[in-house]
């Protein structure tokens, strides 16, 4: 087993694949069907998560991504099926809208003990075409087991989550997680972010499944998070810009 990643058991048909090692803690998702499986992201890119997938299941692998950023789409080369929303395509395959240097910076910018064999120097970001395109209100049926897209755009143009009713899992990317939310850098909208935690406050959730950091959350941090972005509205905060939008505890900071 490689030993960049951690998989946890949320349930007999449901994994955390997740990368503790290095400071974004990022959480890839694997849903096993009757017919196919769905990996929700595939992390950095700093190790094959092809790999671990494949010690977990023999059924044939769907990508389906919360949202282009290089952390979440790392192993899409590891994959033959794609799928991204529609708002992000060129990202996926032309026009990613951070450079390679400074992805390549956020990657080494805190001590790591990175594997043996990852090299920076040979770090790519992910281009592709991708074989699907998601909408808001699709469903992917896996099997005896479904999954709902729901469009939350505010981190990016195409941010998605996703829904799973019979369980009342949220796969919530990077709408919802304990740590810092981004939503002040010019290729984000906060107004647009807040109207997204707005949107699955009206979901039926047990289970918060984030893109990042801890992996059990209350699922009333939904709730804390839209007050926190109203009590910025309200003080004429809620711009587009360069910070950052801080959760942490009780906090919030600009």
């Amino acid at each position: 087993m490689d030993s960049w990643f951690t998989v946890e058991k949320i349930d007999c048909n449901t994994f955390a694949i997740s990368e503790y090692k290095h400071w974004e803690e990022t959480h890839s998702y694997l849903l096993c069907g009757e017919k196919m499986a769905v990996l929700i992201d595939t992390g950095l890119g700093i190790s094959n998560i092809r790999k671990i997938v494949d010690t977990l299941t023999q059924l044939p692998i769907m990508v389906i991504t919360t949202h282009i950023h290089w952390d979440h789409i790392g192993g899409h080369k590891y994959f033959k099926f794609i799928a991204v929303h529609e708002a992000e395509r060129e990202w996926l395959s032309a026009k990613f809208p951070i450079p390679l240097q400074v992805v390549k910076h956020s990657l080494m910018c805190k001590p790591c003990n990175f594997p043996l064999d990852f090299n920076i120097d040979q770090y790519q970001i992910f281009q592709g075409v991708p074989q699907m395109l998601l909408h808001d209100g699709d469903s992917i049926d896996l099997g005896k087991r479904k999954l709902i897209v729901i469009h939350t755009p505010g981190h990016s143009p195409g941010h998605c989550c996703f829904y799973e009713a019979d369980r009342k899992y949220l796969y919530s990317g990077d709408l919802i997680y304990r740590g810092c939310l981004d939503a002040f850098y010019p290729s984000t909208n906060p107004q647009e972010f807040w109207k997204s935690v707005r949107k699955i406050q009206s979901l039926e959730i047990r289970r918060i499944l984030p893109g990042h950091h801890h992996l059990s959350i209350p699922v009333t941090i939904i709730d804390e998070i839209e007050t926190a972005f109203h009590n910025l509205s309200n003080e004429g905060k809620l711009k587009q810009g360069h910070g950052i939008f801080s959760y942490e505890g009780f906090q919030i900071h600009i």
